[in-house]
């Protein structure tokens, strides 16, 4: 048994957990990593835990792995619906006295009532697969609490980004696309308001909320101060590639129709076109350090300057650039149109 706080990251390699394992080896947790040991996401600098591979989709591997141990807590970035959440609460139960699940900003309906938004609104967004499980796992794992005691905290990021994300539908194709200057196309008139949040400023209030046991069912926003318009964001990209954007605004129901196969479009139009402000009061309360230092204005350079430096990692995909030609074509096609 480990003399220092031991926490299971399940997943490790996306922005969010790769931050948060980083955060929780430099506040000396003893940090191990459950997942698959194939994700192309883990990046060159990633920092060093144990790693234990078995397949959260596969019990048995997942037994194995684990085996008699025991954590002090345990945060899960890879539950995604109702199924999910019951599986791990099987899977991991046993072995942690403390279980954070990640859920999203993405929970609430659209557009949000009187933002800034605070936890006790209800959580309800049928609009998207992903929203509507992210719903469901929260019902389950809070259900979970009431009548078990499973001992849970739900957290809710918003629009989360590293230095290895370009956090606009399309990422590195639309730094491509700047960068040649060849044109954006931008739901609706470009000012809804967005709220971004760097990974190592949410590792903070997420690693200081791990073990709390004042904690257990409830939820928590972890978000930043950095709020920009969807047209400030790209012109923050434009600037950091030395290439103004060109800007195309379109309907985000029309960007939905033009690219029903698209990730991204049920996203937009659910979830990226609205205004998003969150009151994170909460969090701070609880975790006093929790004090975002990071701005996308100045942290797209990184963003930038990681893409040069890893061009196998930062390659635009193929489906995704061919989503964004779709989409600017579609708008020549409504200008002619109206012109």
């Amino acid at each position: 048994m480990s003399d220092f706080f031991s926490v299971l990251f399940i997943g490790g390699t996306g922005a969010i957990s790769h931050s948060c394992v980083a955060e929780a080896l430099k506040q000396g947790m003893a940090v191990t990593v459950v997942n698959r040991g194939q994700s192309s996401r883990l990046r060159p600098d990633a920092p060093t835990a144990e790693t234990l591979v078995a397949d959260v989709n596969d019990a048995a591997s997942v037994a194995r792995a684990l085996g008699q141990r025991h954590f002090d807590a345990a945060a899960n970035f890879v539950s995604f619906s109702g199924a999910d959440a019951r599986r791990d609460i099987e899977l991991f139960g046993p072995h942690v006295s403390h279980y954070v699940h990640i859920s999203s900003a993405s929970v609430y309906h659209r557009p949000l009532p009187k933002p800034p938004l605070g936890e006790s609104t209800l959580p309800w967004n049928q609009e998207y697969e992903y929203m509507r499980g992210k719903v469901e796992a929260e019902q389950v794992f809070l259900g979970a609490f009431e009548t078990q005691g499973f001992p849970v905290t739900i957290v809710r990021p918003a629009h989360t980004y590293d230095e290895a994300i370009l956090p606009v539908p399309g990422s590195w194709a639309v730094a491509d696309r700047i960068e040649r200057g060849e044109p954006i196309v931008v739901p609706g008139d470009g000012t809804s308001l967005w709220t971004l949040t760097h990974a190592a400023d949410l590792a903070v209030g997420l690693v200081g909320l791990l073990g709390r046991r004042t904690a257990f069912g409830e939820s928590f926003h972890i978000t930043g101060n950095d709020v920009l318009d969807w047209n400030q964001i790209y012109h923050a990209v434009g600037q950091a590639l030395h290439k103004p954007p060109v800007l195309q605004h379109l309907p985000a129901e029309l960007i939905k129709a033009a690219t029903s196969d698209w990730f991204w479009a049920g996203l937009i139009d659910g979830d990226l076109s609205h205004s998003e402000l969150y009151d994170s009061t909460k969090i701070r309360n609880y975790v006093p350090a929790f004090n975002p230092v990071k701005f996308f204005e100045r942290e797209v350079y990184r963003i930038i300057a990681w893409r040069r430096d890893h061009p196998e990692l930062a390659r635009a995909d193929a489906a995704e650039a061919a989503t964004l030609a779709r989409l600017a074509g579609a708008y020549a096609t409504m200008k002619a149109t109206l012109d």
